[in-house]
């Protein structure tokens, strides 16, 4: 699922800000680049997690209007941009430079502007240094501050946002299954008898255990009396599953699932993962369906690529899941080819849609690895790498090499 590591190195969001002024000296001339910084401070503000990170930055120019600007800085760990937004960014080795795009060129005399990237670290992901407007040296120190309660990036979350209901008490039920006759998993958990899932489910915490847990539950089913309850808790290590014993391995070469979903709270803006299949094209490593930034996304555990591109235009793609209601979840996985659709309550999500054709804010990170995935198993459960817990519930799950409905 995520590796050993990522039970201590897993980071709540921080906000890494740097106000910095300089004194009034000529620009360094660039291409496309016109006017003189006399200044700047610049907000350099990350959500991070083990192996990855977002930022957002604001830079606000304190000299002269320009025409045209070009920010640049190094990187004092080993981070890696793999894309951005409203911005053209550059890396070479530790250098990175941000460029503006037509349509931010001009930052008039006290004005800001705004862009974001994505990017990957293994070791180290320390605050940047040696900011530079036009070449004006933005000077000063970078200073890390947790937050106590993660917010989002500015718009980085979708417009819909879901709202958060008490745990249901009741037992709360509806219509039959739909049919998974011949199906590889075909399960609606009334063959537990127990509140410990065994026989063809059982628990697992691939790299380590905090303080969720997984259970049957008799008093929340979709259909008949029974379903697999998970309570995930927060925190870098807080990881816990429901494995199936079935070997997935042969299944194809199109894997469908379809699951019905209850959550209790909607998804954080931290790293969270429900759904976790092990991948024999990644070594092992997984192909996991959970949240960020408010809504659904993939990501692939190897290179810590998401779909959609955590740019507000790719979450904006994406959506939020409902709250205190049962939802169907259903994708299907292309084992020859790097292709994928995922769908909620029988709506496609455009942002979690991989054809082959590259889509901006959407599948760059995705197509950035040629090698198709080979699911070999199916885990439900819940990890957490930061901030986030939730109790939610899993019912009529079926996985198979042919279309399965809600």
């Amino acid at each position: 699922m995520t590796s050993l590591r990522a039970c201590w190195r897993r980071l709540p969001l921080w906000a890494l800000v740097l106000t910095v002024v300089a004194a009034a000296v000529p620009a360094i001339a660039a291409q496309r680049v016109q006017g003189t910084a006399a200044g700047c401070a610049v907000t350099y503000t990350t959500n991070e997690w083990t192996g990855g990170f977002t930022a957002q930055i604001r830079v606000t120019n304190l000299g002269a209007a320009l025409n045209g600007w070009r920010l640049q800085w190094s990187y004092g760990g080993d981070q890696e941009v793999t894309s951005a937004w409203n911005a053209q960014v550059t890396q070479s080795g530790n250098a990175v430079i941000a460029v503006n795009v037509a349509y931010n060129a001009v930052l008039a005399a006290g004005a800001s502007t705004d862009f974001g990237l994505q990017g990957t670290w293994h070791t180290a992901d320390p605050a940047p240094t040696a900011l530079t407007l036009n070449g004006t040296p933005c000077g000063g120190t970078a200073t890390a501050t947790p937050t106590a309660t993660p917010t989002a990036p500015p718009s980085a979350s979708p417009t819909a946002t879901p709202t958060t209901t008490a745990s249901p008490t009741a037992t709360a039920t509806g219509p039959a299954p739909a049919g998974c006759a011949g199906a590889t998993i075909c399960s609606d958990f009334e063959d537990q008898t127990g509140t410990v899932p065994s026989g063809a489910w059982q628990t697992t915490a691939p790299d380590c255990q905090g303080a969720g847990k997984v259970s049957v539950d008799t008093s929340v089913a979709y259909s008949g009396t029974r379903s697999l309850r998970v309570d995930g808790g927060a925190g870098y290590c807080n990881h816990v599953f429901a494995a199936s014993t079935h070997d997935l391995s042969s299944v194809g070469p199109m894997v469908y699932v379809r699951m019905r979903v209850r959550h209790t709270t909607p998804l954080p803006t931290n790293h969270v993962t429900f759904v976790s299949m092990p991948d024999a094209s990644q070594g092992g490593k997984a192909l996991r369906v959970g949240g960020q930034n408010g809504a659904l996304q993939w990501n692939r555990e190897s290179d810590d690529a998401t779909l959609p591109a955590q740019s507000p235009a790719g979450v904006a793609l994406s959506t939020p899941l409902p709250t205190g209601r049962w939802l169907c979840l259903r994708f299907q996985i292309d084992t020859t080819a790097q292709s994928m659709r995922t769908w909620v309550d029988d709506q496609e999500v455009a942002g979690l849609h991989v054809d082959g054709v590259p889509t901006p804010d959407v599948d760059g990170q995705w197509l950035a690895r040629t090698t198709p995935p080979r699911p070999t198993s199916l885990r439900l459960g819940w990890e957490s790498y930061g901030t986030g817990d939730d109790t939610l519930w899993f019912d009529d799950v079926a996985l198979g090499s042919s279309p399965i409905g809600c």
